[in-house]
């Protein structure tokens, strides 16, 4: 007979959870218990760091030995993980541009979410975990909006994730976009300091003195006829910046189904636009472990480069 009986776990911590909150720690690992009972094991002393008790907030250090009581966890009622024969989930390996021991690299292409819910069964890190199966961790390092193409960083080690959210937090990490825009951007306009606050209802973001600080710089890469191809590079990281901030300009992104012009979208849409024209082409950051400057480039889609040779003829 087999004991199935839940036993005592002594967990030696390692770099990759070193400074990790211990009920955070708990929650993911014993997945499916209620929050309520991981907190009650703690405050009883049931839970012990190096033989002492702790409080929920307690933050790990390397080379803590954390004893987790006999805990009997519910069967899984979390989601399976979407299918690899599906087409949208078997084409990311083929975007998967940058990868080693600590980080995943993704082109990720337009259309395609970063995570699932709001009626989406998965998103790009949940079909990562599929084609993974046998990775420990895989979580998102940032986020870029659903139809936003471009680069998306993943960490495969908690450590990876700590060090890149923190480089993301101190402002040391450079991101550059590419944007079709409506008409001629100015030269002279090259940061936009404008607040942006966000619709809790709607999610619409709009330029408000009542908002949070945000500022995006602009370059002039090429012009057309009636449209602009823009670097955009933000400082801050708000929720649609780029978006917002050019058409505060009066500059509307190409295909934008939130702030966009549909005078614009009739005249791009001639090149073979149908896509919001916002690709993260470009990121230059410190790697989490070597420590090496990472300077990483994204090609755009076919699609976005058969416009741009149709607005060249056009010129």
């Amino acid at each position: 007979m087999t004991d199935d009986k839940p036993k005592v776990q002594f967990v030696d911590i390692d770099d990759d959870f070193a400074g990790q909150r211990i009920d955070n720690f708990l929650l993911a690992r014993l997945k499916n218990v209620p929050k309520s009972m991981i907190y009650r094991i703690v405050r009883k002393g049931e839970v012990r760091v190096n033989k002492k008790r702790i409080k929920p907030e307690y933050k790990l250090q390397e080379g803590d030995m954390v004893r987790i009581p006999p805990v009997k966890v519910p069967e899984s009622t979390a989601p399976d993980l979407p299918s690899v024969k599906l087409a949208k989930v078997s084409e990311l390996e083929s975007c998967i541009i940058y990868e080693d021991d600590h980080l995943l690299i993704l082109n990720k292409p337009s259309g395609t979410a970063v995570h699932g819910g709001s009626g989406l069964k998965f998103g790009a890190i949940e079909a990562l975990r599929a084609l993974r199966p046998d990775a420990r961790f895989l979580e998102l390092v940032h986020r870029i909006d659903r139809d936003t193409s471009g680069i998306l960083l993943v960490a495969k080690k908690r450590s990876a994730l700590r060090r890149l959210q923190e480089q993301f937090r101190n402002k040391t990490v450079q991101k550059y976009y590419f944007a079709l825009v409506m008409g001629q951007w100015k030269s002279t306009c090259k940061v936009v300091n404008a607040p942006l606050l966000k619709n809790e209802v709607n999610s619409i973001v709009r330029v408000n003195p009542n908002g949070k600080p945000s500022e995006t710089r602009f370059k002039i890469l090429e012009k057309f006829e009636q449209a602009t191809l823009i670097q955009a590079s933000p400082i801050t990281g708000r929720t649609h910046q780029i978006r917002v901030h050019a058409q505060y300009t009066g500059h509307p992104i190409g295909w934008d189904d939130r702030y966009g012009d549909r005078r614009f979208d009739a005249y791009s849409g001639q090149f073979g636009l149908d896509r919001l024209f916002l690709h993260a082409a470009n990121i230059k950051f410190t790697h989490p472990s070597t420590e090496e400057l990472m300077d990483i480039s994204a090609p755009m889609e076919n699609k976005l480069e058969r416009v741009l040779k149709g607005l060249r003829a056009k010129k």
